[in-house]
């Protein structure tokens, strides 16, 4: 994180742990409200890689899982990096600018990530770096976030997957009513203090919050090489194409789409328990005895108390229910809807 920039958030009350904001002085009021009233989170435990150069489309398109060709300067897309068996090594947020190609994936990932990538450039046109200290991205969820939004800035915030250039930088607006914005490092504390007359400042696992209840998935060190797309539902939120040319694990994933289904997927839970789940762990159910039927993927403190968390489940054992974390014996998992149908 930008040194300047942490020291202006912890001069409007900031909370650090772990090099992330953790609250702005009340931690349970902010969990309290944050499902209430429109957030302002900072996101700087994600992390910008650059692609640019002639070659740059055409490399990300012989890397990742969805159409590149797609992206016009206006418009965003999930996508994933995967293995050649098909396992997802990262899930990012992927649009184009004037420079070339902007992925964003959390900040533990970033450097694995791009070093794997320049291992296949090669003689491509095409160069790779670390965008991260150019911007301050600035997250925005929550009831009537968009209109607030619209408000404070004077524009008309974009559709889900739009991009929008700003005076200030770059709005992005995501699935769940939440909104992203980057900003340069100069900039950054006058919008703050801008947005947060009219935002709730909140530690950054509130955004998390909102956009696991988006039904988007995060992929973490913890979860690489775990999962096919399909089990975290990436298909359903836009997140592959079918109709693009090879990438790793292509083959995989569209022999998982087209001959058959997949035997796991991903759910909406609610877990109670004063101890936080984390991703990577295991989740048991009947009628699998002592092998694990699940796995947490992305969890955050829940407004009302415990825990809400993205689970993959194996499609029998959630039909079956009474689904336990950690242990056979273990806090039960209730299971609840997220906001798009899943094929069961």
């Amino acid at each position: 994180m930008n040194t300047d920039w942490q020291q202006f958030l912890q001069s409007r009350g900031a909370v650090f742990e772990h090099g992330r904001v953790v609250h702005f002085g009340d931690a349970a009021e902010e969990l309290r409200r944050s499902a209430q009233q429109p957030i302002l989170a900072d996101l700087s435990h994600y992390a910008l890689i650059r692609l640019a150069g002639d070659d740059a489309q055409t490399f990300l398109q012989g890397q990742v899982s969805n159409d590149v060709r797609w992206l016009n300067g206006e418009n965003s897309q999930w996508a994933a990096y995967c293995t050649p068996k098909g396992r997802m090594l990262a899930s990012f947020l992927l649009w184009r600018d004037a420079q070339g190609f902007l992925m964003q994936l959390p900040a533990s990932l970033k450097e694995p990530i791009r070093k794997r990538l320049s291992m296949f450039v090669l003689r491509s046109k095409v160069t790779l770096s670390d965008e991260s200290a150019n911007w301050v991205c600035l997250g925005l969820a929550g009831p009537g976030a968009g209109q607030t939004l619209g408000e404070t800035l004077g524009v008309t915030p974009p559709a889900p997957h739009g991009v929008l250039s700003l005076a200030e930088g770059t709005l992005l607006s995501l699935p769940g009513g939440c909104f992203e914005i980057l900003t340069p490092p100069a900039g950054a504390p006058a919008l703050w203090d801008r947005l947060a007359q009219r935002f709730l400042p909140v530690g950054s696992d509130r955004w998390d919050w909102h956009l696991l209840r988006a039904g988007i998935p995060v992929i973490l060190p913890a979860t690489q090489e775990e999962f096919v797309p399909q089990m975290v539902n990436f298909e359903l939120v836009g997140g592959v194409s079918f109709k693009k040319g090879c990438y790793p694990g292509q083959e995989i994933v569209a022999r998982t789409q087209y001959l058959g289904k997949p035997k796991r997927r991903m759910y909406l839970a609610h877990l109670t328990s004063a101890t936080p789940p984390q991703p990577g762990d295991a989740l048991f159910s009947a009628d699998m005895g002592d092998q694990a039927s699940g796995v947490i993927v992305n969890a955050a403190a829940a407004p009302e108390g415990g825990y809400d968390v993205l689970a993959v489940i194996h499609t029998a054992s959630a039909a079956a229910g009474s689904l336990h974390w950690k242990r056979p014996d273990g806090p039960v998992l209730q299971l609840g809807e997220l906001p798009y149908a899943v094929p069961l």
